[in-house]
């Protein structure tokens, strides 16, 4: 099997995935472009599968002599990437991402999971002092004092299957909030996917609304959402019968045990159109004597979803912290603020999630065909940094 290297990359991207089209046609609103849109949007691309996220890096790269390594065209300033971000259309991308997930549900990369969830969260990026563009949120301190700013977007991802994939954010405008931001996510998601492409919506307590379920019963999908106090009447209700029953069933997940409790006939708040809500609650033991517990709800029927899987989906939920925001933080640079103008940065946390949603396809799927061990997001970014090193001659002296 061929190792990785960024040019084999670009074949899979383009191959594979499809995505040569994309390339060719992203939504380049420049007027009498100098530099490829390619070259400019691979380098983005390919800078971001190298943790070199920073304009300024990307610039190094392709004006070094591993430019032809990386299958970059031609060489150009960090300017050209700012110009070129912010007249960039993100309809494009983000289609280009809905048509990754696609293909990968036709080419099996799901088959082993049973159920596809998508889960929906919101975070904070790009802290800044001043407001320089109209994303900027004032954050203030306990004296309602502005003492900076921030940016605020909201993320769907694929959960549940394996591979956590996230594929599309949403920025909160004035006045919005994660709420609102996550329901335009999840309307785009179903003309994106289509109907049939996901199984259920995961999400935390503040999602546990009426509003909220309506519209993902409206898209052909189940909602799972921890129950809180929030719904103080359904939460009160689900304590007291739970407190008062031994569980229903008992089993190890990994190193920990887990009990479970599950009931399907509890009454539906007022504004709720379900017939009835099924609440699961379970309690997890670590080895350490840790004990995690917790409360979800669901539409799910009894009779569709086990005790057991059910208790998995409400668990997917944490994949979107942990494999979304906090890989896209710590190793993608999610944070970090390329060029403060509303559409550079939109496109540039666009292109955090199809970096991240390329790199777990081809290392998971693609590069694990055999009986090789899977590698590392560690070793797969080492592999492709050393491709960059020109040969050294040998010594014959």
């Amino acid at each position: 099997m061929k190792g990785p290297t960024p040019r084999r990359l670009w074949q899979y991207v383009t191959r594979c995935l499809g995505l040569k089209s994309y390339f060719r046609s992203p939504g380049d609103g420049r007027h009498r472009p100098q530099i490829p849109a390619p070259a400019l949007l691979w380098s983005l691309l390919i800078g971001q599968l190298l943790q070199e996220y920073a304009f300024h890096a990307i610039e190094a790269l392709v004006r070094s002599r591993a430019r032809r390594a990386l299958a970059v065209s031609t060489s150009f300033g960090d300017d050209a990437l700012g110009y070129f971000t912010e007249r960039l259309d993100p309809g494009p991308t983000r289609a280009a991402l809905a048509a990754t997930l696609r293909r990968s549900k036709r080419n099996k990369a799901f088959d082993g999971s049973r159920f596809i969830g998508l889960a929906v969260d919101g975070t904070t990026v790009g802290r800044c002092r001043t407001a320089t563009c109209e994303l900027c949120r004032p954050f203030r301190n306990r004296q309602k004092q502005i003492v900076g700013y921030r940016h605020h977007l909201a993320l769907i991802s694929v959960v549940g299957t394996g591979l956590s994939l996230p594929f599309d954010v949403e920025p909160y405008g004035k006045g919005d909030s994660e709420y609102a931001a996550g329901q335009r996510l999840l309307r785009r998601t179903r003309t994106a996917l289509g109907a049939r492409f996901a199984d259920y919506v995961v999400a935390d307590g503040e999602f546990a609304t009426a509003p909220f379920a309506h519209a993902v019963g409206d898209l052909g999908l189940h909602l799972v959402a921890r129950l809180k106090a929030n719904l103080p009447e359904l939460f009160a209700a689900a304590q007291r019968r739970f407190r008062s029953q031994p569980p229903r069933t008992t089993f190890q997940e990994g190193r920990d045990r887990v009990e479970v409790w599950d009931a399907d006939d509890f009454d539906p708040w007022e504004a709720l159109r379900w017939t009835t809500v099924r609440v699961l609650r379970y309690r997890q033991r670590k080895p350490n004597g840790e004990v995690i517990e917790a409360y979800w709800l669901t539409d799910f029927p009894t009779r569709h979803v086990s005790s057991r899987s059910l208790y998995r989906m409400a668990k997917s939920r944490w994949e979107v912290e942990n494999h979304g925001f906090n890989d896209a933080q710590n190793r993608q640079g999610l944070e970090h603020i390329r060029h403060h103008q509303a559409g550079s940065l939109l496109l540039t946390w666009l292109i955090v999630c199809l970096a991240l949603t390329v790199e777990r396809l081809y290392r998971l799927r693609h590069l694990h065909r055999g009986t090789h061990a899977v590698r590392t997001a560690e070793q797969l970014l080492l592999l492709l940094w050393l491709c960059l090193s020109p040969p050294s001659p040998h010594d014959t002296s």
